[in-house]
């Protein structure tokens, strides 16, 4: 592909640009397919609300109005007015499906209106923004009061609206930084333009390419954040180890060599790199889809995907661009070009080679203690994951800074009974509805003696009479077809805490079983924020083991492969795992600990227990950047081993003429993950934090440290059964110190 690219510069340019706008053409027409709230059910919360969508039942979008006072107690005649003025104008909307009437918060201080939507929780967000405009004319028409709006729907829009907002500043400040980290390196303003388009491109294909892909595995909105996050870390380092291959060769071949065999050069050695390194991360992401799990899901698929895109740019259209920039370069000054690289290559060789020979002493002239500390070291970083706490983030741990949420919080207060509701859903026969509602009935009433609920307003709905009135006023419902039941039980605590887990614990093991549990042939769950997240974190830690088995397997294998040794796939999965481990560990000190609250200002509430996705998430991540430096690392040993240069000397070499662009991009992946940090929510800071520290972690301690010393110390053996290698040693060692093959190899760079 780079070799037809190179000989047809314009033409893959064209190929390429043509795939861009082809993607985002077509996945801009198809749009994107969002997961409905069917693609999140899990355990038994699931099969809760699948009965309850069944039996009409669903819990149904609400919006919650608040009147109340801007100081001191609240005028009764003027908070009835606005009342009526808010349930005038909602229930004019088209979007509304009914307005409760207002319920008085315990101390008399607000009044809130209940706003029901027409259509599924799952879509609501889209339909908030026309309630959000009456509330504020209500707020104009009321000035003396305070009128706000709160609830799922208006803080998902918050949400989103501020993950956009950071996403933009995340990109204004990764792009200066990476601009000028490679103007360091290639001293080119044209040099630096090329890996940061591409890496562009590469977003905006994959970006096309996720809309298609949606219609397949739906997007659970999480896709932009990491087709950014690793499109433009990965994009730029595919660019930059392609880059730095073709300038050496250039240096090296002295204006011998053309723009096209320059290429092909380049091609045959980091191009390879660069897809077996594209195809380890592909491989390894794609064992997120064995969590079963939509969001890891949509996570793998859209990191396939722009690694995929930037691998096919660095194919396509890169070696186009550096033929044509090549060709220009020539017809200028060829000779004088060259002889200025040469030196240029020689003089930057010289001072990168002096400062990593000496940085790499340690494992080169004491490998066993450079290991053994090194690998203490690593370890002693990765000690606190062992007290990792994992929850399923929620609205308790998000900004504080989203007028929703800062209303959440002030309804909340008002009516603690609406912090956490857990919907009882049965499924019966017709003909045992009175047995089943007189266990609902009996279920409310041990719970409404119990310190760990409340009453729920819902359980005040008014009753006019009939054969249902005790049900509706314990806030029973049924289906129309008397198969299924439900009641809604409220506990007055945070959705973190320890009482909202206990309630649930008590309700599933102790109240059910005694009270709907002896109605023969009825099935109950239980479902909500709370058994949600229960059951979502035991659901994860089931499939765990395998998505980590078959993870370490593939790498493994990857590594065998590619470098045609099982020692150095055993290696490489070793490595990885400490890399992983340790960042693990200094996650759970800055943020379980609250050492990021300390030093960066973080909101304690983000910072007080790791995002149950985060681990799982990062550990196949890390070990398929990881793989990136290993494969551009160890291929450099390889082609000196295989010139005959022995592995020690190997050793030393490879990691010295790979330093330099190792390090460029380290700090470039690092600029990118870091700026994740400054985003407001929580797995997103997590997880910048975790691949910022991984990658400085692997790129200084592992390739320089860690993996120098271990080959080092296998000899070669590290190379264990390659008989390409063998034969390429026993070539060297039987034709003795003055033959053509070892002279060529102890001066090759």
């Amino acid at each position: 592909m780079a070799i037809w690219s190179a000989r047809h510069p314009w033409r893959g340019v064209a190929v390429w640009l043509a795939f861009v706008v082809l993607s985002l053409g077509v996945g801009s027409a198809m749009g994107t397919h969002k997961a409905t709230a069917d693609d999140y059910r899990t355990g038994e919360a699931g099969r809760a609300e699948t009965m309850a969508a069944e039996g009409q039942l669903g819990h149904e979008p609400v919006e919650q109005v608040m009147i109340s006072a801007r100081s001191g107690p609240l005028d009764r005649a003027a908070a009835e007015g606005a009342v009526r003025d808010i349930t005038d104008r909602m229930r004019r909307l088209p979007e509304v499906k009914r307005v409760a009437p207002p319920v008085r918060s315990a101390d008399g201080g607000t009044l809130r209106v209940e706003v029901t939507l027409h259509g599924a929780d799952a879509d609501a967000d889209e339909h908030v923004a026309p309630l959000a405009a009456q509330t504020a004319a209500a707020q104009r028409g009321h000035p003396a009061l305070r009128i706000e709006e709160t609830g799922s729907p208006s803080i998902s829009v918050g949400v989103d609206q501020q993950r956009d907002d950071d996403l933009a500043l995340s990109e204004a400040i990764t792009l200066p930084i990476t601009l000028l980290t490679l103007l360091a390196v290639f001293g080119s303003a044209v040099m630096v333009a090329v890996p940061v388009l591409l890496a562009l491109s590469s977003i905006a294909a994959a970006a096309g390419l996720s809309m298609i892909a949606s219609h397949v595995l739906p997007d659970a909105g999480v896709g932009m954040n990491i087709i950014i996050l690793i499109g433009m870390a990965v994009g730029v380092d595919y660019t930059l180890f392609y880059l730095k291959r073709e300038r050496e060769e250039r240096a090296r071949s002295g204006g011998r060599l053309g723009p096209e065999a320059l290429v092909e050069l380049a091609a045959a050695t980091s191009g390879r790199a660069i897809v077996v390194s594209g195809v380890a991360v592909i491989v390894s992401t794609a064992t997120l889809y064995l969590a079963t799990d939509i969001i890891f899901s949509s996570l793998a698929t859209c990191t396939i995907i722009v690694v995929l895109a930037a691998v096919l740019s660095s194919l396509t259209a890169l070696p186009a661009l550096l033929v044509t920039i090549g060709r220009r370069a020539e017809r200028r000054a060829a000779r004088r070009t060259a002889r200025n690289g040469t030196r240029r290559l020689a003089r930057d060789r010289a001072e990168a080679g002096r400062i990593w020979s000496a940085l790499l002493r340690p494992a080169s002239e004491h490998p066993a203690i450079t290991l053994c500390l090194s690998v203490l070291l690593m370890l002693g970083l990765a000690a606190p994951a062992l007290g990792m706490q994992l929850r399923v983030l929620n609205k308790d741990s998000m900004s504080r800074e989203i007028p929703a949420l800062q209303a959440y919080d002030r309804l909340t207060a008002a009516f603690p009974e609406l912090r956490i509701q857990h919907q009882v859903v049965v499924r019966s026969a017709p003909g045992k509805a009175g047995e089943v509602a007189g266990a609902l009935r009996e279920l409310v009433r041990r719970a409404e003696r119990d310190p760990l609920y409340a009453k729920s307003a819902a359980h005040v709905t008014q009753a006019k009479g009939g054969k249902d009135a005790e049900n509706v006023a314990s806030g029973i419902r049924f289906s129309p077809d008397r198969r299924t039941s439900t009641v809604y039980l409220s506990t007055p605590y945070k959705l973190s805490s320890p009482e909202a887990l206990a309630s649930l614990d008590r309700l599933r093991k102790d109240y059910l079983p005694s009270t709907v549990g002896k109605v023969a042939g009825a099935r109950f769950a239980v479902t909500g924020d709370v058994p949600h997240d229960t059951d979502y974190l035991a659901h994860q830690d089931e499939k765990l083991p395998l998505v980590v088995g078959m993870l370490l397997l593939l790498t493994f294998l990857l590594t065998a492969v590619a470098f045609r040794s099982l020692v150095l796939g055993l290696i490489g999965v070793v490595l990885n795992l400490l890399s992983a481990a340790a960042a693990f560990g200094l996650v759970v000190v800055f943020f379980q600990h609250g050492l990021a609250s300390t030093l960066f200002g973080f909101d304690p509430a983000a910072t007080s227990a790791i995002g149950s996705r985060v681990p799982l998430f990062l550990f196949v991540i890390l070990f398929g950047l990881s793989m990136d430096y290993q494969v551009f690392v160890v291929s450099r040993i390889r082609e000196a081993a295989l010139a005959g240069v022995p592995t020690r000397q190997a050793v030393l070499q490879g990691t010295v003429t790979s330093a330099k662009v190792v390090t460029s991009a380290a700090v470039v992946m690092v600029t990118v993950f870091a700026t994740f940090m400054l985003l407001h929510l929580a797995e997103m800071k997590q997880i910048g934090f975790s691949l910022a520290v991984a990658v400085l972690l692997d790129a200084f301690v592992i390739r320089v440290m860690i993996l120098p010393a271990a080959l080092t110390l296998l000899g070669r053996a590290s190379w264990w059964p390659s008989r390409g290698m063998r034969r390429a040693q026993e070539r060297v060692r039987d034709a003795g110190a003055n033959s053509p093959v070892s002279a060529r190899a102890l001066t090759s760079p």
